[in-house]
């Protein structure tokens, strides 16, 4: 196993290796301190080499991990005096065919993220030219390699990993000799960037890659991976067997790597996953319910039937020493997830509150569901808010973007067309068509586009709100600023953003929230919506209505909690979860196609009706009640 590094990652970032782990990695709470240590160490790197007044030759990546490592070297650069003056620096990869001038090009990447806001030399940046002749990327490539040689190699490679473990765009069956060449790209990896390019159709086929044996060749990389999206490929990149279908496994066989990763990128790593079976653990509460949970299904049984044979042949006989036999420690759990379960998501009246997740009292709440996009609330969790109000509750749904770029230009046509015949004078909608139709994709929406495409978003929720029986002064569109630049990059979270979030929870101070807490991309909309809430919750939690103001977290379409995780789970009847569809039905916009579709084929309410059943048949194999479907919540402290 590889330790060497370049600078202690001691705290906040913590190591511990295991006989599993065949690379050297380091785990932060989170990506913005990981980011910033690696920030750091590149800084240090670049005034280490300009004591001896040589060039310091940076190897760089593009997409969402290193985003806050810009940023932060951006930060060492104006505050600190941090000067890139000595740096050359040759970026990984490049779509082909694509101009530098379109927004979806690494080349507009860097410059927007890094290079503008620097003092690098324009001369010393080097990226892999997507806009040339296939014939002509053939010199190009050679030309790429040995420039990169007659500067001595890469003193530093910052690398981030795909889903595909590719690195760069180095896809499965790359050669671990391979050198910089066009390459074509995986479907999945196509699929992952079909948000940036506004739909997979419009994500190049091909693109002009550094090969493994030039990354390989680096003095030092550094590999980061954020959020639960990258914790399969994670897993098994790390403790996996060197292969070629992923090529980041051949990382193994560098001197000098480390991967950054945050808490939920490193998730199935077995120590952290599995700690009772590396060695001896210190059992909690949660880590307990997590193990038995597994042993259940390691081996086949319900929470009742486990054994103390079953709880030695899996590494937990340390647990049986703590909590006594089998038999008590499964009961004591059993009840646990028992008292998850409840049909009463508001709490239920004139009940022992003590046996429920949710208080008794008040029995009539203020609700308020907050949803990333005009379509989360009722996919995620449309059952548990048809429950809410037909319970009497008062529930404010409070959509926080516009959701507009969601929407293709093929209905947003449709839209201003229908305009057009009842307004055929209507200048606003003529020049929608005109932009459509005039329109590629290196050119952001224009503002009446976007507006018109964020009104289909609005009306579309104000159909399912009233399908499921609520007022629409009690339907909310914050339009947080953060997210209308018309382009998948978004602005940084303000203090424009936070107090919206603060007034509209002031003005309903709700007894519960419920917010998306997907943490699959820290830098994708869902979690810097859920970071605006948290960030509205710390200015505001001295006050007295916060108090009795309880937060529930769901998932979006794409996962749901781990069974051991699941502080709320909610059933739904066969009828609530075709009322659940119908409400999701009302946004025809992201449906039969829609945008940003991601890998898995099925339409969202297909998914998420799926994956809802499958909840209900995981606390079914555990021996619990057997439900048509449940949708699953988490409790967040503040």
């Amino acid at each position: 196993m590889n330790t060497t590094t370049s600078i202690s990652f001691e705290k906040p970032g913590k190591y511990e290796s295991s006989r599993f782990e065949k690379i050297h990695n380091v785990i932060f709470d989170n990506s913005v301190s990981g980011s910033i240590a690696v920030a750091h160490e590149i800084a240090e790197l670049i005034k280490a080499k300009q004591e001896t007044n040589s060039y310091c030759v940076l190897g760089l990546a593009t997409g969402s991990s290193p985003i806050k490592v810009y940023e932060e070297l951006i930060r060492l650069h104006r505050e600190e005096g941090l000067s890139f003056k000595n740096v050359i620096t040759f970026n990984l990869d490049e779509y082909f065919p694509m101009k530098t001038d379109n927004i979806q090009s690494y080349y507009f990447f860097m410059q927007e993220y890094l290079f503008k806001h620097i003092d690098i030399a324009p001369e010393n940046i080097n990226i892999p030219n997507g806009d040339c002749t296939v014939e002509e990327s053939l010199l190009l490539c050679s030309q790429y390699e040995e420039k990169i040689r007659n500067y001595g190699g890469l003193d530093f490679q910052l690398l981030g990993i795909g889903r595909t473990a590719h690195i760069g765009f180095n896809e499965p069956g790359s050669h671990q000799n391979s050198t910089t060449r066009m390459v074509t790209l995986d479907h999945l990896t196509r699929s992952d960037a079909a948000s940036s390019f506004l739909g997979m159709d419009n994500v190049p086929k091909k693109a002009i890659t550094m090969g493994v044996a030039t990354v390989l060749e680096a003095r030092r990389i550094v590999l980061l991976a954020w959020g639960q999206n990258k914790a399969e490929v994670i897993y098994e990149t790390i403790e996996g067997k060197v292969t070629s279908k992923k090529p980041a496994t051949y990382l193994q066989n560098h001197p000098n790597v480390t991967f950054v990763l945050d808490v939920e990128a490193a998730s199935l790593l077995t120590r952290i996953n599995t700690p009772w079976v590396v060695d001896g653990c210190e059992w909690n509460s949660d880590l307990i319910r997590k193990a038995i949970v597994w042993l259940c299904k390691k081996t086949g049984k319900s929470i009742l039937h486990l054994t103390d044979k079953d709880y030695f042949e899996h590494g937990m006989e340390s647990l049986l020493a703590i909590e006594g036999t089998a038999y008590d420690l499964n009961i004591k759990m059993f009840n646990q997830l028992q008292h998850a379960i409840t049909g009463w998501p508001g709490g239920k009246p004139n009940s022992d509150h003590q046996q429920r997740p949710e208080r008794s009292t008040p029995e009539k709440k203020r609700v308020i569901i907050f949803s990333p996009h005009p379509d989360d609330d009722v996919i995620s969790m449309g059952g548990t808010f048809d429950r809410l109000i037909t319970q009497g509750h008062e529930v404010h749904v409070v959509y926080q973007t516009s959701g507009n770029i969601a929407v293709s230009n093929d209905e947003a046509l449709k839209f201003a067309e229908i305009g057009l015949v009842f307004d055929p004078q209507n200048k606003t909608y003529s020049d929608i068509v005109e932009f459509i139709n005039q329109k590629n994709s290196s050119i952001s929406d224009s503002i009446p586009l976007r507006n018109l495409k964020a009104q289909i978003r609005q009306k579309e929720s104000l159909g399912a709100t009233r399908f499921l029986g609520l007022p629409d002064h009690q339907v909310h569109f914050l339009n947080l600023p953060f997210y209308e630049t018309g382009t998948i990059k978004k602005s940084p979270l303000s203090k424009k953003d936070i107090d919206l979030m603060i007034a509209i929870i002031e003005s309903i101070q709700p007894h519960q929230i419920y917010a998306a807490g997907d943490l699959a991309d820290p830098h994708g909309t869902h979690k810097v919506c859920l970071d605006s809430l948290f960030m509205a919750l710390e200015e505001i939690k001295h006050k007295p209505f916060m108090d009795d103001c309880w937060v529930w977290l769901y998932r979006g379409a794409w996962h749901e909690w781990d069974i051991h995780e699941i502080e709320m789970a909610v059933p739904m009847s066969p009828n609530q979860v075709l009322r659940k569809r119908t409400a999701i039905f009302y946004h025809q916009s992201q449906k039969d196609g829609v945008m940003f579709q991601g890998d898995d084929s099925r339409e969202f309410w297909v998914r998420v009706e799926e994956r809802n059943k499958d909840t209900a048949e995981k606390f079914k194999d555990l021996g619990l009640a057997s439900y048509a479907a449940m949708e699953a919540f988490k409790r967040y402290h503040f």
